[in-house]
C-alpha cells in the first residue's frame, strides 16, 4: 500500500482529500492537495509525475481510471475533523440530516461539535448531524 501522505510531503504539499468519481463514463481517482500560500499548477504536475509510475505498478482503484491532482479550491468540501479545524474563521454552509441549512462563520471545532456564528446567534452542531458541509466565499 502506498503511503500517500509521505509521498506528498516529498513534493512539499499535504493531502487534503481523495475521492473517486465517475464522470462521462470514466473513473477518476482525484487527489486534493494543499500547502501554505496555495497550490500551483506546478505542484499538481510534480505530484502527478511522482505518483503516475507508482500507480502504474500498484493502482489505487480497479479497472480503467485517470489520475487527477488538484487543489480543493476556495469553496471546498468539509468532510472530516481536520477539514473543519483548518477552516476556523471561514464562511461555511452546513446541510443537516434533517435538511435544515446553517450558514455563517465557523468559529470553533472540537472532537464532537462545530460552532457556526450567524449574526449574533451561535449554532452548536454535532458532527453526526451533518449531512454535508463546504466553505464558501461571499463575493
Amino acid at each position: 500500500m502506498v503511503d500517500l501522505k509521505a509521498l506528498l510531503s516529498e513534493c512539499d504539499v499535504s493531502l487534503y482529500d481523495v475521492e473517486t468519481a465517475n464522470e462521462n463514463k470514466r473513473l477518476i481517482y482525484r487527489i486534493y492537495i494543499v500547502k501554505p500560500g496555495g497550490v500551483t499548477l506546478e505542484d499538481c504536475e510534480k505530484v502527478s509525475r511522482l505518483l503516475s509510475p507508482i500507480y502504474d505498478v500498484e493502482p489505487p482503484v480497479n479497472g480503467d481510471w485517470i489520475l487527477e491532482v488538484s487543489s480543493p479550491g476556495l469553496e471546498r468540501k468539509l468532510s472530516n475533523f481536520e477539514h473543519f479545524s483548518n477552516s476556523i474563521d471561514e464562511l461555511v454552509k452546513i446541510t443537516l440530516n434533517d435538511k435544515n441549512v446553517v450558514e455563517g462563520k465557523l468559529i470553533a471545532c472540537d472532537d464532537e461539535h462545530i460552532e457556526v456564528q450567524s449574526g449574533e446567534e451561535v449554532a452548536k452542531i454535532n458532527f453526526t448531524d451533518i449531512k454535508k458541509a463546504k466553505t464558501y466565499i461571499k463575493w
